[in-house]
């Protein structure tokens, strides 16, 4: 019934099977890709025809995660997959970066492409997976695909390259970088790295492209199986003519404009040849006029592109590896933790650095079930950033991609939640752009957490790179313009410390690059790096002494995890009352951590001591101070160490006689008391006689001590057969031992023993049973 084609192949440790024709066999193409445990469905359609007057290329990439693939039910009220996750949408970004270059200029028909998380391992990241997938089910679909391409992710740890390793690995590792090739260049870069260096990068992506070259080499194998007819496009250029008669019309001002340095004014002058140029095709067909639109885009970018190849001349007039001016201000809100607006050239961003608790972590419900991010950030682009009217709401794909370039690129250097128990979340908002928002994201933000007084381990900068590739000569760009991103082939980040590398991002819009490319274009992100960095400095070079005085206050407490009931204690009882009492919040997790936050330190210092009171034990001969908090008779008991209570007996109050305790103390009263006696049971006999409450010091004791008492046990009567002396256990044994009268005689004496025993209990204070020390004489 199926004509299952299949491929096989050993990569990594583990096989990589790629096989089509039983699933989803309406589609163009699609392929049941596996790698370990992990199964992907990858699906691709293609539109027949174009729609009239379309003129760009429509490809849509979905990745999906079923909760299934793991065994779990998704969260929330619908229990269904509903709007994409941010790994869903980053993933799907991960997917179409690479794919989009390898259409053919000028094909337009719109294509799906959708790939379906079905089973999931714990332990093979499942977005490579997908890449290939994608790239199989293209291959074999007959679209105009210029690939096949393979993806691999590349781990480093003691020197050593791993291939594919399990989100464990690249945590305890140095490295989690994501490559995207053809068998024969470099597509797409994707990394974050713990200050690494150019080298060590480098060689992790020839690494990667090694391996990548296998999996391209098997799709195509699967292709010559199983691919459908090439579908017969028309794809010839026959726009020679046109192009030579726009240049002649407006050559001269396109050029003139690309030499204006001011953004708005230059986009003026272009607008106006722009419409020169369609005034003059007016009366054209409405297909014409399409064409014509494209062919002036093209003109302008032959333009821009030959004069930095021929002379160096850029756009605003820098040289290849010139950085615009910058000016970077902290502390440039007043109520916010920590602020920055860092400005370069034309694209400027607000950045701030707000401080939480760990109450205030993301949740992030996915593949692996429930985890918590303490770092966040966030990227906005208004469209009033470039002088446009457009939609402003929620984040978009773009949004959500830089927010996270720019996380990958400052999580490297946080300190641990060790040695700073905070959530951090930066907030970019861009208001200018022109050319690299993310990096301006990257700058401000680390400017911001510095302000807010984060203990980074060292600043961080990033820069943005691009490529002019013609034939065999090629020009690198530092700090590219949006016009040099837009024109040019090649769009490639870089950011880190001066220690080394945090982040790599790059992306092309040719068929790949060479190694030399790729060398030249990080040796020249470095020195752009290190300039902007010390630009940074001018305004801060390293993170505040202290926090903002609107931060919250954070203190950790690790305690013994046997102790942690006792801090809860019964429904919570006890840490709701700590956090009643004092106004402090606690946290405390499975491992005894506990977190104590507040923006008044003297909160914390009183939780923070009410919880040490509670775990920790008392030291005989040790002086506390204590809080009288129930009266008696015979004393009275003191709360001392927040959590422990003790007896401080009537003789023990002061050195004079005290015929009634509430002559001397009342509840509430702060004393101070020295630790006597601690008994086998952990009752506590204390002292106020022996300090001094005003200073409390020790004072001499001199009472002369006591006489050691008779043992109780020599002071009884010695049993008798049927005698009441041990209550009504005498008299049940006189039952059996000294005859019916004895033991009536035995139950009437037990019983009065009991009212006796009861009496004294309610004297007591509900104290029964306090040992020998705890009684008066």
């Amino acid at each position: 019934m199926f004509d299952v084609k299949k491929v096989e192949l050993e990569w990594g440790g583990k096989t990589l099977t790629l096989e089509t024709g039983r699933i989803a066999r309406q589609a163009d193409g699609a392929v049941l890709a596996t790698y370990g445990e992990t199964v992907i469905l990858c699906a691709v359609t293609a539109a027949k025809s174009v729609k009239e007057g379309q003129d760009f290329f429509p490809l849509t990439v979905h990745y999906q995660e079923k909760f299934s693939a793991a065994g779990r039910i998704p969260g929330g009220f619908f229990k269904r997959e509903r709007g994409a996750t941010e790994k869903e949408t980053l993933t799907s970004r991960l997917i179409d970066r690479p794919i989009r270059p390898l259409f053919p200029e000028g094909f337009y028909n719109e294509i799906n492409v959708i790939a379906q998380v079905l089973s999931y391992d714990g332990e093979t990241e499942a977005d490579i997976l997908a890449m290939i997938a994608a790239s199989a089910a293209l291959t074999i679909s007959g679209v105009p695909f210029m690939g096949p391409i393979g993806g691999a992710r590349v781990g480093y740890k003691d020197g050593e390259y791993q291939l594919n390793p399990s989100m464990a690995e690249v945590a305890e590792g140095e490295l989690d970088l994501v490559v995207a090739a053809t068998g024969n260049a470099v597509m797409m870069v994707e990394s974050e790295a713990k200050e690494l260096s150019e080298e060590v990068m480098l060689g992790g992506v020839l690494f990667a492209h090694n391996e990548i070259k296998k999996v391209c080499n098997a799709i195509i194998d699967l292709a010559e199986q199983a691919a459908k007819d090439a579908w017969e496009i028309d794809l010839t250029d026959n726009t020679a003519d046109m192009k030579a008669e726009l240049k002649k019309l407006v050559g001269k001002e396109i050029a003139a404009a690309y030499k204006i340095t001011d953004k708005s004014k230059r986009s003026d002058a272009l607008n106006e040849a722009r419409a020169k140029a369609k005034e003059h095709y007016a009366d054209a067909e409405p297909q014409t006029q399409m064409v014509a639109g494209k062919v002036m885009k093209k003109l302008e970018a032959d333009i821009v592109r030959g004069a930095i190849l021929k002379d160096g001349s850029r756009i605003d007039g820098r040289t290849t590896t010139q950085i615009r001016p910058i000016e970077s201000i902290v502390g440039f809100l007043p109520r916010t933790h920590g602020s920055a607006l860092f400005t370069r050239g034309e694209t400027q961003a607000i950045c701030t650095t707000t401080l939480g608790t760990k109450d205030a972590e993301q949740m992030i419900d996915g593949l692996d079930g429930l985890s918590y991010s303490n770092f966040m950030l966030h990227y906005n682009f208004p469209p009033y950033s470039v002088g446009e009217v457009g939609r402003f709401g929620a984040p978009g794909r773009r949004e959500i991609g830089h927010g996270k370039l720019a996380w990958r690129a400052l999580h490297p250097v946080l300190p641990t939640v060790e040695d700073f128990p905070y959530t951090i979340r930066i907030l970019s908002d861009i208001t200018e752009s022109n050319g690299s928002s993310s990096m301006a994201t990257i700058c401000g933000g680390c400017l911001s957490m510095m302000d807010a007084g984060v203990p980074i381990e060292r600043p961080v900068s990033g820069i943005a790179m691009g490529l002019i590739l013609e034939g065999d000569e090629f020009a690198v760009l530092s700090d590219i313009l949006g016009d040099e991103d837009h024109l040019g082939d090649m769009d490639f980040k870089v950011a880190g410390s001066e220690k080394g590398i945090t982040t790599m991002q790059m992306d092309i819009k040719i068929a790949g690059i060479t190694e030399e490319i790729f060398t030249a274009a990080l040796n020249q992100a470095k020195e752009g790096r290190a300039h902007i960095l010390g630009e940074m400095n001018k305004a801060l070079g390293g993170s505040r002494g202290e926090l903002s005085a609107h931060a919250p206050r954070i203190e950790t407490l690790q305690i013994d995890k046997a102790k942690i009931r006792d801090i809860i204690g019964t429904g919570g009882k006890v840490i709701r009352e700590i956090v009643a009492e004092t106004g402090a919040k606690v946290d405390i997790d499975d491992e005894g951590l506990i977190k104590i936050s507040s923006s008044d330190m003297k909160q914390i210092e009183a939780a923070k001591a009410w919880i040490q009171g509670i775990v920790e034990e008392a030291e005989v001969g040790k002086i506390y101070d204590g809080k009288v908090v129930n009266i008696v008779d015979f004393g009275a008991f003191v709360n001392f160490m927040g959590g422990k209570d003790g007896l401080v007996h009537v003789s023990e109050i002061q050195n004079d006689r005290v015929e009634k305790v509430t002559d001397v103390l009342s509840e509430g009263q702060e004393v101070k008391v020295k630790v006597l006696e601690i008994d086998p049971r952990g009752k506590v006999r204390l002292s106020m006689r022996v300090v001094d409450q005003e200073t409390g010091e020790e004072l001499e004791d001199t009472r002369p001590p006591r006489e050691p008492r008779e043992p109780r046990g020599d002071r009884r009567p010695p049993r008798r057969d049927g005698d009441g002396g041990r209550g009504g256990r005498g008299g049940n044994r006189a039952g059996r031992d000294g005859g019916r009268d004895g033991g009536r005689d035995g139950n009437r004496g037990g019983g009065r023993g009991e009212k006796r025993e009861r009496s004294e209990n309610s004297d007591n204070g509900g104290n029964a049973g306090l040992p020998d020390f705890l009684t008066n004489d």
